[in-house]
Parts: structure tokens; C-alpha cells; sequence
């Protein structure tokens, strides 16, 4: 049975999402703020968490960072806003999701069990034996290991990054619609703000470097990964 743990600082919200995901089969536990939720998690394993940003004492950047200093938790972060900033903010220290309230509680137990079953995939390829490697130049893509390096240095890039450019590799020279992206990549079918694809795909050129010129936009239609 997988574990969530939400860290909330308001009661409602926190029983909320309890109610929905012990009915979907998860076991909870909660934490009213980010000092907990780090104590927390220094003394147990979930295998996601659900966290809030506005939170007081500790809000849900500094807490994400101290926690994933001591391990990675797949994160869906909450906030009432709903800036491009506080999402970017949000992918670079490394959260697997960003949902803006008010939000469904059915979509948003969606999202987890997306998040749980492509780190679950994840794990399984790293466990493959026979290693798949891309490269173009300087740019190494090494599907089996989950790594890129530009020019024999490695880059450290989001979760979603990694998805994204993966996904891109695989199906290059492809016309890859905004829609196709979001439902591939994500696992779902997408209802909230899709300028969060824009937001990705910003974080992944900036990652590239010099190599961001592999991605092309396709006006009106969306991006294509071009060797």
C-alpha cells in the first residue's frame, strides 16, 4: 500500500484529501506544517507527498529543499497562486507536479497515481541491464541510467525535465502536438493551465545550453526534437 504524506496547514484541506485517498486504498498521515513534515520524514519513507506552499514557520520550497537533502520524495506541490514563477521555483528544486488551488480532489488523485506508477516505471528501467544511450555532439542521453551530460559534464535537471527531453529523444523528428506532449508526458489527460508544457520546455532549453536548438517550436501545433 502506498504512503502520502499532506502537509497543509489548514485542517479542511488536509481531511480533504485524506478522505479521497484512503478511499482510493492509500494509507495518510499528516503534517500541519513544514517543520513536522521534515521530522517526519526523517524518521519514515512515503512515497509521495502532497505539500502546500503558503505555510507558516517553514514554507513548502524550504521545506521540499530540506528534505530532499536527506531523500527524494515524489512531490505534488499546492498553492492558491498560480505564477509561472512559483511554478519554474517549484520544477527546479525538483517537485514532480504543481496543482493550483482550488483544485479536484478526484484530478488531483489522479496526478498521484500517475506520479507513483512513472516513478515506479522509472525505477524498473534503471534496473535494466543493457544500457540505451542517445547522442548528438556533445549530448549524451543515457535512458538507462537517467542522465544527460553536454560535452562529457553531467546536468542535473528536474524530474519532469528528464520525462520531457526522454519522451522528445525517443519520438524525434516527430511533430509532437501540445496535446500529445501533455498526455504522453504527464500520463493524463491534462485539465489544468497547459503553459505548464511552456514552463518545461523553458526549464529543458536552459538545461541544453548550446543544444536548446534541438527542440524547435512548431507554431500553432507544438515541438519537435530535431537531429
Amino acid at each position: 500500500m502506498s504512503r502520502i504524506l499532506i502537509v497543509d496547514d489548514e485542517e479542511r484541506i488536509r481531511a480533504v484529501i485524506r478522505k479521497y485517498a484512503e478511499f482510493e486504498g492509500y494509507e495518510t498521515e499528516e503534517a500541519e506544517n513544514g517543520m513536522q513534515a521534515v521530522e517526519m520524514c526523517r524518521n519514515k519513507d512515503f512515497d509521495v507527498m502532497i505539500l502546500d506552499i503558503m505555510m507558516p514557520e517553514l514554507d513548502g520550497f524550504s521545506t521540499c529543499r530540506k528534505i530532499f537533502e536527506m531523500k527524494k520524495i515524489p512531490t505534488i506541490m499546492l498553492s492558491a497562486r498560480g505564477e509561472e514563477y512559483d511554478k519554474i521555483h517549484g520544477f527546479e528544486i525538483g517537485i514532480d507536479d504543481y496543482v493550483v488551488k482550488p483544485f479536484s480532489p478526484r484530478e488531483l488523485m489522479m496526478r498521484v497515481k500517475v506520479v507513483l506508477s512513472r516513478n515506479t516505471a522509472n525505477t524498473a528501467v534503471n534496473c535494466e541491464s543493457e544500457r540505451e544511450v542517445f547522442k548528438i555532439d556533445g549530448l549524451e542521453v543515457d535512458f538507462t541510467g537517467r542522465k544527460v551530460t553536454i560535452d562529457g559534464e553531467a546536468v542535473s535537471m528536474t524530474p519532469k525535465e528528464y520525462d520531457l527531453l526522454f519522451y522528445m529523444v525517443r519520438n524525434r523528428g516527430i511533430a509532437l502536438t501540445r496535446e500529445k506532449l501533455i498526455t504522453d508526458v504527464w500520463g493524463y489527460d491534462y485539465y489544468g493551465d497547459d503553459r505548464t508544457l511552456d514552463t518545461h520546455i523553458k526549464l529543458l532549453r536552459s538545461s541544453l545550453q548550446e543544444y536548446r536548438k534541438y527542440l524547435v517550436t512548431l507554431r500553432g501545433v507544438g515541438y519537435r526534437f530535431e537531429a
